[in-house]
């Protein structure tokens, strides 16, 4: 008995580097892919590589939010965000997308790195008043969370040929084709697609957080 406690003591302290424990130095060693294409292919590219200067980014936009304020790409450059798609009037994915959304903010909620961007798919209705309601129904942080609208054109054409939405079907439809999808798409701190999930999920709501501690510690 005691020498097998020993064992598995030895073993443990194996798995351990300067003071380090095993997950600690699990973490740290991990890295997120990139996301290039519609296809949603995972890339590992290291700084060092020839295709790390064109990795694809989100580019320039600007859209108002809840509060009438301008959300551009100013406001989340340096900061890791969660961009989704939604609108104010669906019964279908959107409530379930709005309450994971909810849930990731209370989990950031001190961390003003972090922010969320939620586009609205029918701006000619969603205007700002109509969000700022929603906004008040579901508890959004305006300080944290930005209920997107702006020009339609804009809003489509971001979404499915810079953030990918609605999967590869959705990248060659025309730009007024309905959007509807329930990805969350992660972004880092130089606009860049990190990760793509399953919102209406609470296990891909876990994997954000735990994929968001991953970019924490990029430099």
């Amino acid at each position: 008995m005691f020498s097998s406690m020993l064992l598995l003591s030895f073993l443990m302290l194996s798995c351990t580097t300067n003071n380090q424990p095993l997950e600690a130095i699990t973490t740290a060693n991990e890295t997120l892919p990139f996301f290039n294409t519609p296809d949603w292919t995972p890339e590992w590219i290291e700084k060092k590589d020839s295709q790390y200067q064109q990795i694809h980014q989100i580019p320039a936009f600007i859209f108002k939010d809840q509060e009438g304020e301008m959300i551009s790409n100013k406001t989340v450059n340096g900061k890791i965000y969660i961009a989704n798609f939604f609108f104010t009037t669906c019964r279908g994915i959107c409530p379930k997308m709005t309450s994971n959304m909810y849930l990731l903010q209370e989990a950031f909620n001190l961390d003003s790195t972090i922010l969320f961007l939620s586009h609205s798919v029918t701006p000619d209705s969603d205007s700002v008043a109509i969000l700022k309601k929603y906004a008040i129904e579901n508890k959004v942080n305006s300080k944290q969370w930005h209920l997107l609208t702006g020009s339609k054109n804009d809003i489509y054409d971001l979404a499915k040929k810079q953030y990918f939405a609605g999967d590869t079907i959705g990248y060659y439809q025309t730009g007024n084709e309905f959007l509807h999808t329930e990805n969350f798409i992660l972004i880092d701190k130089k606009q860049r697609i990190r990760g793509v999930y399953n919102g209406t999920l609470l296990v891909e709501i876990e994997r954000i957080k735990e994929d968001i501690a991953i970019l924490k510690k990029e430099q």
